[in-house]
């Protein structure tokens, strides 16, 4: 009896000793990731020093989008957009008489633009990024330096008329750095024009659109977004903001992947993995005092303040107002673009999107970032995905 009674003690005694741990567990800030979803992905890219996300990204998202429909995988090239992109800007920054940005920066639209205008080929079919200049990924610093100048020269020229050479030049400029873009190559024992390597990659460019939501236009109507390099004046489909977050997850949930294009210059985004629309004011333990410390603190300093809290980390509520502010104010600008691959939830029962950077795999999560939907709502510029992920929606995108 004797052995018995201290057999229940002893159990008892472990099991509130397993009852405190899993307590100490639920309470530990530092965030355990369950997937929820997860769709197919290409390899995780490496932009380096080149401002050009816009084009890492978006092609990694056509590959996906190549992946879904068709089974292959491919490695599409990004010196090929970003030379016959170059081309375009500098074209119409010229017809603009310098009154537009001349800049690496570019979006979704611009890489659509390229692949239904001027083709594609892979990887392979031109000099890896960097090589041309003795690096081993794009390296934009030289370039740009030699580019913009040049460009900037033509279009703020005071001469009565412009010759094409101009154009010459500058096309010199863009193979010495990028690479000469093939009018022919052979991939994998057949013969191919960007243009007829477009066409066998089995998507129709007519399916994709960009969808937006700001109040300063009417909801249900197209605008162009009134953002720096968005300089190619093409449309986005205006809804309210949950309309927009349900068109992520619905498309997420269908098997589709979406590009995101938006802001991530907020002190929530941090370089190791995460995206947090982190409530300052509602979180001393962040800065040790108040939020006008947190004010002085460096990038790294806020990065890794926010990575103490972790899932304990207090959030902003994101409203259409509050949205709207932060773009008008500047506080939201456009500077990234990503590719959203899935949903997961924190231990806490938050939940973020899983999201393709082109940094490389850096980070905690070797090129994923998790962004919570509170960030992403309060951040996002526009989406950009294929039409019929969506179902539900009464809108005719």
């Amino acid at each position: 009896m004797k052995k018995t009674m201290l057999s229940l003690v002893a159990l008892l005694c472990a099991l509130n000793v397993m009852a405190a741990s899993n307590e100490k567990k639920n309470d530990e800030p530092k965030l355990v990731f369950t997937t929820i979803k997860a769709n197919p992905i290409t390899s995780i890219k490496n932009q380096n020093r080149s401002g050009t996300c816009w084009d890492y990204a978006t092609l990694g998202y056509f590959e996906g989008e190549i992946l879904k429909k068709t089974g292959r995988s491919y490695d599409l090239c990004e010196m090929f957009v970003a030379n016959k992109n170059y081309m375009d800007q500098a074209i119409f920054h010229v017809r603009m008489h310098g009154c537009s940005r001349f800049s690496e920066g570019g979006s979704a639209d611009d890489v659509l633009w390229v692949l239904s205008t001027h083709g594609i080929c892979p990887e392979e079919a031109m000099p890896a990024p960097g090589t041309l200049i003795g690096d081993s990924l794009a390296n934009f610093t030289e370039f740009f330096k030699v580019l913009t100048p040049y460009v900037e020269s033509v279009a703020k020229s005071d001469a009565p008329k412009l010759s094409s050479q101009w154009k010459v030049g500058l096309q010199g400029i863009l193979d010495a750095y990028l690479g000469k873009c093939p009018e022919q190559f052979t991939y994998q024992g057949k013969q191919y024009t960007p243009m007829s390597f477009a066409q066998s990659l089995g998507l129709n460019w007519d399916d994709y659109v960009s969808i937006t939501s700001y109040t300063h236009h009417p909801f249900y109507t197209w605008f162009t977004i009134e953002a720096p390099y968005k300089w190619r004046p093409r449309l986005s489909y205006n809804v309210p903001l949950d309309e927009l977050m349900a068109i992520i997850d619905e498309a997420l949930n269908n098997g589709y992947n979406v590009c995101w294009g938006g802001d991530v210059s907020e002190d929530g985004f941090t370089r190791t993995g995460l995206g947090i629309a982190a409530d300052i004011e509602h979180a001393p333990d962040l800065t040790g005092s108040d939020a006008a410390r947190w004010l002085k603190l460096s990038k790294q300093e806020k990065a890794e303040s926010l990575k103490k809290l972790g899932a304990t980390t207090p959030e902003l509520v994101p409203t259409q107002q509050l949205r709207q502010e932060r773009f008008d104010n500047w506080e939201s600008t456009y500077d990234h673009v990503m590719v959203i691959y899935g949903i997961a939830r924190d231990q806490n029962g938050r939940e973020y999107y899983m999201v393709k950077n082109s940094w490389g795999k850096t980070g905690d999560y070797e090129g994923t970032w998790y962004m919570s939907k509170a960030f992403m709502a309060l951040n996002t510029t526009y989406v950009f995905l294929n039409r019929n992920a969506i179902t539900t929606s009464v809108h005719k995108f």
